[in-house]
């Protein structure tokens, strides 16, 4: 299982998706379900390897997922991707998410973790992840 490293102190990797915790989004305390946040992170994590894959992915594995600090209702929030493993047919993606704070307008890393793609055909079978060529000079 890949380790995850401590908070850093500034976003790493690209941005993937941004939008705004809402109160149906919320506990009655006001902090934000982690289940909505782990699915911001996935569907950012998505775009990032369809982008790589050149194709479908699929989700596969999650592993080492850490909540730093809450998320409150009206944070910005930002996930952050990249790719950590590159497989024949799979990838494993460091993602991050981020929130600007509406009261004060300053930025948190609230969580982190690995989430592993596959790249699917079709059929919905695993295929090679297409590698973008290299153009000959």
């Amino acid at each position: 299982m890949p380790s995850v490293s401590a908070p850093s102190t500034d976003p790493r990797g690209e941005v993937v998706i941004r939008t705004i915790a809402m109160p149906g989004d919320a506990n009655a305390n006001g902090d934000i379900f982690g289940g909505w946040l782990f699915s911001q992170m996935d569907l950012g994590g998505a775009v990032l390897a369809r982008s790589v894959a050149r194709s479908r992915v699929v989700t596969v594995a999650v592993d080492a997922m850490n909540f730093v600090t809450p998320v409150s209702i009206g944070d910005v929030v930002t996930c952050f991707a990249r790719v950590d493993h590159l497989g024949r047919t799979s990838m494993r993606l460091a993602i991050e998410a981020w929130v600007r704070r509406g009261t004060d307008n300053t930025e948190h890393h609230v969580t982190h973790g690995h989430f592993t793609y596959v790249a699917i055909d079709e059929r919905g079978k695993p295929h090679p992840v297409k590698r973008r060529r290299k153009k000959s000079s």
